[in-house]
């Protein structure tokens, strides 16, 4: 017989907060050796590129050919002017590209010194940070591909459905994250339509792109892959291809840490530490 305390109670409610496993062990791994490689890659690429700062088209780029990207300074007088300059059009930079502050004192350089690796101008060590890092970077994705195909988790978590690529829910998807109303519940598990297409562009468009490239503009690898050339259209080509590709990488970036950040900062960086993220429960919230 029910005493007299339990007759008319109601059941315990349930946890406002339920935790899944988000990020497998390998993933999360991956994810933060990706996160030392790509800020190191890019602060040696800067360096690298202070080298000879300007892009071409094709295999031939020597100063007199024409560019269609440079970062390039002015003397004005006793001042020096930092210019970017693409195609036809200029903008002064001044302060930090094409001129910056070195020891206090202005000098023309196309990234900063507080931008690169080594701060000073040293070419041959920059090129040495970059090789390593880039190994490094190739040898880790590796592993990362290799997991996704053969542990299935593109094809569980990133391939988009046919609800997920239809134009009416990739518009809701836009109107949601330019509102910052992003998945709660249930739709939190998984990935969203515009997250899977994106991670799928970054990882099989950009992410070749960039290393195809950058193995094209070593003349030991053409020496062996002459047909690198070829696909890329050249040397030149192929430098500003990597240019270009390293810093859609770098807006991607931005644009993913604010959402980290808008959408839970402490809950994200946990998944991607622990593996365990904390979702809305929505039993709990009728």
């Amino acid at each position: 017989m029910a005493s007299i305390e339990q007759i008319g109670t109601a059941p315990p409610s349930p946890p406002a907060k339920i935790f899944i496993r988000r990020h497998s062990a390998l993933t999360r791994i991956t994810h933060w050796i990706n996160v030392l490689c790509l800020t190191l890659l890019l602060m040696s690429g800067m360096q690298i590129f202070n080298a000879d700062p300007q892009l071409h088209w094709g295999n031939y780029g020597a100063v007199e050919d024409p560019s269609w990207f440079e970062i390039a300074s002015n003397q004005d007088g006793d001042n020096i002017i930092g210019i970017v300059r693409i195609g036809r059009l200029s903008m002064t930079t001044t302060g930090i590209l094409g001129a910056s502050t070195a020891d206090g004192e202005m000098m023309p350089r196309a990234f900063p010194a507080w931008a690169t690796i080594p701060s000073y101008q040293d070419l041959a060590a920059g090129r040495r940070w970059h090789f390593f890092f880039a190994w490094l970077f190739v040898i880790n994705g590796l592993v990362y591909m290799a997991y996704g195909l053969i542990g299935g988790h593109f094809r569980r978590d990133l391939a988009p459905t046919a609800r997920d690529i239809a134009p009416g829910n990739i518009w809701h998807e836009i109107k949601d994250h330019a509102r910052l109303r992003f998945p709660k519940g249930e739709k939190a598990r998984r990935y969203n339509a515009l997250q899977k297409l994106t991670y799928l562009i970054v990882i099989f468009i950009l992410l070749p792109l960039m290393i195809g490239s950058g193995l094209t503009m070593s003349p030991a690898i053409d020496a062996g892959y002459p047909f690198l050339l070829d696909i890329f259209g050249g040397r030149q080509s192929a430098r500003s291809i990597h240019f270009i590709t390293a810093w859609s990488l770098v807006a991607f970036v931005v644009v993913h840490i604010a959402m980290v950040i808008l959408s839970g900062l402490w809950n994200n960086i946990r998944s991607m530490v622990t593996g365990r993220y904390a979702i809305i429960n929505e039993e709990a919230d009728r």
